[in-house]
């Protein structure tokens, strides 16, 4: 089993370890630059401490050397060096006139070369640190003058110089204490930043939430939202600029739903107003096509009364359908429902259109099909549907009818081309014609729209997708009669 550590992205995390890192950085500098201070001082102090030690030895000892000193009198020297160096145990040597040291005894680290050539080029007393066995040591260099007392010579360098080494063990031991205090502060100071950090997050997430859930509400729908936008930082900007952005929608939302609602009204007046005089007119094309089929009319009249009786109807049917869908858009479609075979109404459905018989149209409905429905709308579903499939695909077109999961599905299949992949997501839309991959339409493009809208209405579906085999299939689902259902 593979087990994948998941590291937390959110951004309260992020803003907590920004801010501990940010502590941690800040310890770290003052602590090293503290250290470094300390550790400067330290060894500046030891070092003025040893070169003032070893000159007060000098004073008192150097004045009894004879010059040029022999090998045994700098030997005695150096034992008498590191007698008076008491505590700080030093080891000492010396050299005449550049010569090699001479220590006081044989275990005495050697005087690095450095030193050496510092105090015989400068004149003057130098130290120089360096490692031996692994400890640190200080080496310090001094070169001698003559003894006040002595005439002609009083002042002046004597070619001697006089070296003392020591171990900084006790000023290692102080240095490696300040590490240690800096690490044991290191610690407590970043668990003490976690709460500063906690609550920065938090003042700084609080105005985030917030504006995801106004912007949240917002996607629901609740244009009015608004938040308070508190102090002068960038979150109160921010919020602001949610607010203006909240503002400008809901004054496009309400305009848009304004023109909606004039477009719909317009249409809905237009259609209306048409309705009366196409009823008038229909009348009359209808007395004149009895007329054209009598031969009562000179054939050229007859043909140019059908064609404008055809038209008539179909403008008639257009704005019967405009105002149906007028009426699904101001929810005001009414919802005559009452309990029925469905098997009946598609049996009516066939019957009212000549269809019954057809050997074009054939029903398989071997079950009760009991729905609650408003037999007119569901009859202007199956009609469309079926005469759908008959004009643009190809026969036999088969209705099914079967029950499955409280619900009432009826199927009308075609054997087609089908509908084309790009068509599908649009059949449903108002006055799309899929006119490139189907016979030409007669329809006005409202047929299915509607048809969708009274599924719906019912608390149903309608679908369409293709058969396997080719051939278009249009799905209604409707809620079976002992089925809870809630119309839209």
């Amino acid at each position: 089993m593979n087990f994948r550590l998941r590291v937390p992205r959110g951004l309260r995390v992020r803003l907590v370890v920004a801010v501990l890192l940010a502590v941690a950085f800040g310890a770290l500098l003052t602590a090293g630059l503290t250290f470094r201070q300390a550790r400067s001082s330290t060894l500046e102090r030891t070092q003025e401490t040893a070169v003032a030690d070893l000159r007060m030895q000098l004073d008192s000892l150097a004045p009894g050397m004879t010059f040029p000193p022999r090998t045994e009198d700098l030997r005695d020297l150096s034992r008498q060096l590191d007698r008076a160096g008491g505590s700080r145990a030093w080891r000492s040597s010396a050299s005449y006139r550049g010569s090699t040291p001479v220590p006081a005894s044989p275990g005495a680290p050697p005087v690095p070369e450095d030193l050496r050539e510092a105090v015989q080029r400068t004149s003057q007393a130098a130290y120089q640190r360096f490692d031996r066995d692994g400890r640190p040591w200080l080496a310090v260099g001094m070169p001698v003058a003559y003894a006040a007392h002595r005439p002609g010579t009083a002042g002046k360098l004597s070619g001697l110089a006089v070296y003392a080494a020591f171990p900084l063990d006790d000023e290692q031991a102080d240095i490696s204490a300040l590490v240690t205090a800096a690490q044991a502060g290191a610690v407590p100071a970043l668990v003490l930043a976690l709460v500063p950090a906690l609550f920065a997050a938090r003042s700084v997430l609080r105005p985030v939430r917030r504006l995801r859930g106004g912007a949240e509400r917002i996607t629901a729908g609740e244009l009015g939202t608004r938040l308070d936008a508190q102090g002068h930082d960038e979150l109160a900007d921010l919020t602001r600029s949610f607010n203006t952005m909240a503002e400008t929608l809901q004054k496009d939302d309400t305009e848009l739903r304004r023109m909606e609602a004039g477009a719909r009204r317009f249409a809905a007046d237009v259609a209306h107003e048409l309705r009366t005089p196409l009823a008038a007119m229909t009348v009359v094309t209808e007395v004149l096509d009895e007329d054209a089929a009598a031969g009562v009319l000179p054939e050229d009249t007859a043909d140019a009364v059908r064609l404008v009786s055809d038209e008539i109807r179909a403008l008639a049917r257009m704005v019967e359908d405009l105002m149906e869908v007028s009426r699904f858009d101001a929810k005001a479609a009414p919802l005559h429902a009452e309990e029925l075979d469905l098997r009946t109404l598609v049996a009516k459905t066939l019957q009212l259109r000549g269809w019954e018989g057809d050997a074009r149209v054939t029903t398989d409905l071997p079950v009760p099909l009991p729905v609650r429905a408003d037999p007119r709308r569901v009859d202007v579903i199956l009609a469309n549907l079926i005469g759908n499939a008959l004009r643009h695909g190809l026969p036999p077109v088969t209705v099914t009818g079967r029950t499955a999961h409280d619900q009432v599905l009826i199927t009308v299949t075609d054997h087609g081309p089908g509908i084309p992949e790009d068509v599908l997501p649009h059949v449903f839309e108002r006055f799309y014609k899929a006119e490139t991959a189907r016979t030409r339409s007669e329809g006005s493009g409202l047929g299915l729209a509607i048809a969708y809208e009274n599924a719906h209405l019912h608390g149903g579906t309608l679908t369409a997708a293709n058969a396997p085999g080719g051939g278009a299939v249009f799905t209604l689902t409707l809620p079976l009669a002992t089925a809870p259902q809630e119309p839209r």
